[in-house]
């Protein structure tokens, strides 16, 4: 049965995320608030956890994980970054946009494209999935929280423990977040490239 954190969306507790962060350092799942939807979380150097990750979400490994980084510094680690792409970063970041660019060194393979060695990224703007992050003190490995078959994420942390405490570890509870994924942008190659249109607005990004 999941354990269910009911948290501060401004001023998480602690005590409550440090727990939730013993979840994901045991292999555990989450499911998470962001500043878009709700997501599923686990820890990014384990494999298992990540497998089971894609059978919780019903997606293959061509579909693109997200890298969820605290700031830019962080996701400079694992990404290819030039300077009109960063200068973009920058404009975007925290918000409710994802890149998807060329992987570093530093990225497992298993985790990347298995095709174009490429993989995304984002910086949330959510208080409680930043301290999050900075508990757990490393990005987390997550996806948009959409039930198979389905085509709109999950917002309510009530019914994403209803469909889903059986097959996760934790639910973190902040209230309903935004209803709606995020942007995701394609700058892997030459130019950016739209991918789908979502929460982040592109007008930010002067595209």
């Amino acid at each position: 049965m999941a354990q269910y954190f009911s948290v501060h969306p401004q001023n998480p507790q602690a005590r409550l995320l440090k727990q939730a962060v013993t979840l994901l350092e045991q292999g555990g799942i989450l499911a998470v608030p962001t500043d878009s939807s709700y997501a599923l979380v686990c820890h990014l150097d384990d494999k298992t956890a990540a497998d089971h990750l894609r059978r919780v979400r019903g997606i293959d490994e061509k579909h693109h994980l997200t890298l969820l980084c605290r700031d830019l510094s962080e996701l400079a680690n694992y990404a290819m970054v030039d300077n009109a792409q960063f200068r973009m970063l920058k404009q975007a970041t925290p918000g409710p946009f994802t890149f998807i660019l060329e992987a570093t060194k530093e990225v497992p393979r298993r985790l990347s494209h298995p095709q174009r060695k490429t993989i995304g990224l984002r910086v949330p703007d959510h208080a409680v999935l930043q301290a999050l992050l900075a508990l757990h003190g490393a990005p987390l490995l997550g996806t948009t929280l959409i039930p198979p078959g389905q085509s709109e994420p999950l917002n309510d942390p009530e019914t994403i423990r209803s469909i889903y405490e059986k097959q996760i570890a934790g639910v973190i509870d902040a209230g309903a977040c935004n209803h709606e994924p995020t942007t995701v942008i394609d700058w892997s190659g030459d130019a950016p490239q739209v991918v789908r249109q979502g929460l982040g607005q592109l007008a930010v990004l002067g595209l």
